[in-house]
């Protein structure tokens, strides 16, 4: 999970004044030494990795391995090391990517020899191939197979199912669920209690995510763990619905605050240049500089458009 320049600030400064580091992480972060890699099982051979970036899935047992999501290279290319370690080096049969984001598909050379399929969306595909707004990567392993809908496979002891519910956070995200574990990867559809990118110029809409995240819950088992593209510093990175029923009321108020302020007659200069915590979610922060991918600017144009 990468560290944003706020949240490095925010930490230096509670550093400062605590005048101690409880955490060994946190010295590292502070210190400037690298994101150390880690494996963290969940339960029936799933689990995720955390280094940089967005929160990788797996599925190992002794007939298969599954990855969801690949990092940056370096990282991509620590989780398969580490995975060919544990695997006795049996290569990887499902690489699946959740959406198109460079911190979530930009580690998927490093799997190239190694997995044998590579699965998303068909949205997510074409957004990977020609990034909205940006340069295609000049060495990438794109996905050889693609679905609209759903895909799913019978792997190993697993059943592993990838369902698109509609427009979210890009025009192409995916829930990733191991339909035995009962272990679900929601990828950059769940920022847990952090303000998220939403991507308008790859088709996000915050009503549509709202949507999104109703379907997913209804779509799963009440004691289903999620995994989650992000979270707010120190927050963990898997939980259980109630977490996505928060986020989507946090969708809501966003929206709801930023049409309060429209009829109010403010201007998108002044709504924009909102930074106080949101009334309700404080735990979110303070809102960043506003920018093309920033919810509160995404929320003026849905508002508005």
């Amino acid at each position: 999970m990468s560290i944003t320049r706020r949240d490095f600030l925010a930490t230096s400064a509670v550093a400062a004044v605590g005048g101690t580091l409880a955490r060994p992480a946190l010295a590292r972060i502070l210190q400037g030494q690298p994101a150390q890699a880690v494996f963290t099982p969940i339960r029936r051979n799933v689990g995720f990795f955390t280094m940089r970036g967005g929160t990788i899935g797996y599925l190992m047992d002794p007939a298969a391995v599954v990855v969801v999501d690949s990092q940056f290279p370096p990282e991509g290319k620590a989780c398969l090391d580490g995975l060919n370690e544990r695997s006795k080096g049996r290569g990887v049969d499902f690489l699946i990517n959740t959406h198109h984001h460079g911190d979530h598909t930009g580690g998927n050379i490093s799997f190239r020899g190694a997995a044998k399929k590579v699965v998303a969306h068909v949205k997510a595909d074409e957004h990977m191939r020609q990034p909205p707004g940006a340069q295609a990567p000049t060495d990438q392993l794109y996905p050889d197979t693609t679905f609209t809908e759903t895909w799913n496979a019978e792997v190993g002891g697993e059943r592993v199912r990838a369902r698109h519910y509609g427009r979210a956070h890009t025009s192409g995200d995916a829930v990733i669920t191991f339909e035995r574990a009962n272990v679900a990867h929601m990828g950059d559809l769940m920022f847990n209690q952090r303000h998220p990118v939403v991507d308008r110029a790859a088709g996000a809409t915050l009503r549509g995510w709202m949507t999104v995240l109703d379907r997913a819950v209804a779509d799963h088992a009440n004691d289903t763990i999620y995994i989650y593209g992000h979270a707010n510093t120190g927050l963990p990175v898997t939980g259980s619905s109630a977490d996505l029923v928060g986020f989507r009321n946090y969708l809501g108020a966003v929206l709801a605050f930023v049409e309060a302020q429209v009829k109010a007659g403010r201007s998108r200069e002044e709504v924009l240049a909102m930074r106080d915590p949101l009334k309700g979610f404080e735990s979110y922060g303070r809102f960043g500089q506003a920018n093309p991918r920033d919810v509160l600017t995404c929320a003026y144009e849905e508002v508005t458009s």
